[in-house]
């Protein structure tokens, strides 16, 4: 188990820091495996396997996105004039998002994950602006719209424990921002959610039926999240040091191919 905690995590951050999307979509379809197989699936653990995905997964965003944020923001490849709305409405989305994956069976979370991956990758391929930047005209953005989306987005990305980065990405792309640049600002995005996210699992904890478990706050394993955030940290270094300059056309033709070989992994 340990092993595949140490290698998932280090593909974690190498994927985070790359393509702004890693802690979620690396992490939920290991740690629901690893449930299932450690504990069976008759078990309490597996009863409640895909809330303690998502909630172990929000504590592993919190970490990798706060020294993601911080390392992009010291290089100065953050645009917060843009971000900014889309931050508040993304923290308040992490909560409400939160307390929807405390209420709903994991079974529903399980297949509403696999769903949004299928689509976010025909997105990806058939809508234009992903595979090649557009010029996007800025006026087309309000401060009323760009709050939606970031609500939407901050609901939607926490109910499935997967930081918002495969919305942010190619709404960022679509505006006709390099796939680097977008990587790095949904890295940032993901930082509010994570945040709220976090916060309110351990706020309800006292309403977890695993509390009875050891090695459990709530809904977040400890011991998991403990292993894959040191080795994710690990992860975010080995891409920055030596994986960051990918040319622009092959960032985005990798991005949607390892969101299907997540799909795969949730299918199978």
């Amino acid at each position: 188990m340990t092993l595949w905690l140490i290698s998932f995590g280090l593909i974690s951050g190498i994927t985070t820091w790359l393509f702004g999307f890693g802690g979620g979509f690396v992490t939920v379809p290991l740690l629901y495996t690893l449930i299932l197989t450690l504990w069976g699936r008759d078990s309490l653990p597996a009863e409640h396997a895909m809330q303690i995905a998502v909630a172990t997964s929000a504590l592993i965003m919190l970490f990798s996105a706060t020294v993601t944020t911080i390392t992009h923001h010291k290089a100065k490849r953050l645009n917060w004039s843009i971000m900014s709305i889309l931050f508040i409405g993304i923290a308040f989305g992490g909560i409400v998002g939160a307390l929807l994956a405390l209420t709903v069976e994991g079974t529903w979370i399980k297949w509403v994950f696999i769903g949004y991956l299928f689509v976010t990758i025909l997105d990806c391929y058939f809508h234009p602006g992903f595979m090649a930047p557009t010029t996007h005209n800025a006026k087309k953005v309000t401060k009323a719209k760009e709050s939606i989306n970031g609500t939407v987005i901050g609901i939607i990305a926490t109910f499935l424990g997967v930081g918002g980065s495969v919305m942010t990405v190619p709404l960022l792309r679509r505006r006709g921002t390099p796939m680097a640049q977008s990587a790095a600002m949904a890295n940032a995005l993901t930082l509010p959610l994570a945040l709220t996210a976090t916060c309110t699992y351990v706020a309800l904890s006292f309403t977890s039926p695993l509390n009875s478990e050891s090695g459990f706050i709530g809904y977040i394993w400890l011991k998991a999240a403990l292993i894959l955030t040191c080795s994710t940290w690990v992860g975010l270094k080995i891409s920055e040091r030596f994986l960051s300059r990918i040319p622009d056309k092959w960032h985005a033709r990798i991005y949607p191919l390892l969101l299907i070989l997540v799909l795969i992994v949730m299918l199978f």
